[in-house]
């Protein structure tokens, strides 16, 4: 019996008990501590990815070919020297099967030129983001080329219109070490504007 309550009294080993209950939450909160570090660089990365991909997109070949290559003097019948209006170019968005791009007119505007996407153009942007970014597919990636005001019919030098060019990025994910990296939280959607410069060529700054 008293070799019983010597064995029940004994605290040799409590430290290493109490290390053991406390261990989980310690390494739960530094591997928490890490993932929200991991989480705002991956964000400020793909932003900058973002960044980059649309000035890529500015001074390289458009996708919507036909828009670079349309005149809205000519064809459009708009005035030579006056600018475009929006009812004429209301906006192009285009994106990408994963090999394949396509472009579409915004909803509810009527585009007169045809709807041709450059696909090596395309990819080419996304590629780009990649140098910064690793991950991002051509799925994961939209542009648009909205109406800005600026150029004028029949260009001779170029585009006859100087679009506002957004390049957006989705569906990023981001696995917390503190979960086990079983979860995917994602990360957010971003997107980066700039207007439109040569629109034409394979090369970029």
């Amino acid at each position: 019996m008293s070799a019983l309550k010597l064995f029940l009294r004994n605290q040799r080993a409590g430290s290493a008990a109490e290390f053991a209950l406390v261990l989980p939450l310690l390494l739960l909160l530094l591997l928490g501590t890490i993932d929200v570090g991991r989480y705002m660089w991956n964000v400020g990365q793909l932003e900058k990815a973002t960044q980059m991909g649309a000035r890529y997109a500015v001074v390289t070949d458009m996708v919507p070919t036909d828009l670079y290559n349309y005149s809205f003097a000519t064809a459009g019948g708009i005035p030579q020297g006056n600018v475009v209006p929006q009812s004429s170019f209301p906006g192009v968005t285009c994106t990408s099967d994963g090999t394949t791009a396509s472009c579409t007119c915004y909803s509810g505007g009527n585009c007169a030129f045809g709807m041709t996407a450059n696909s090596t153009a395309f990819n080419n942007i996304v590629s780009r983001m990649n140098m910064l970014y690793r991950g991002i597919t051509p799925g994961d990636v939209t542009i648009d080329y909205a109406w800005s005001g600026l150029g004028y019919a029949g260009d001779p030098a170029g585009s006859d219109v100087n679009p506002i060019v957004t390049v957006a990025v989705s569906n990023q994910p981001f696995k917390p070490l503190s979960l086990g990296t079983l979860r995917n939280l994602g990360l957010p959607g971003t997107s980066h504007s700039l207007t439109m410069e040569d629109g034409q060529g394979t090369k970029g700054n």
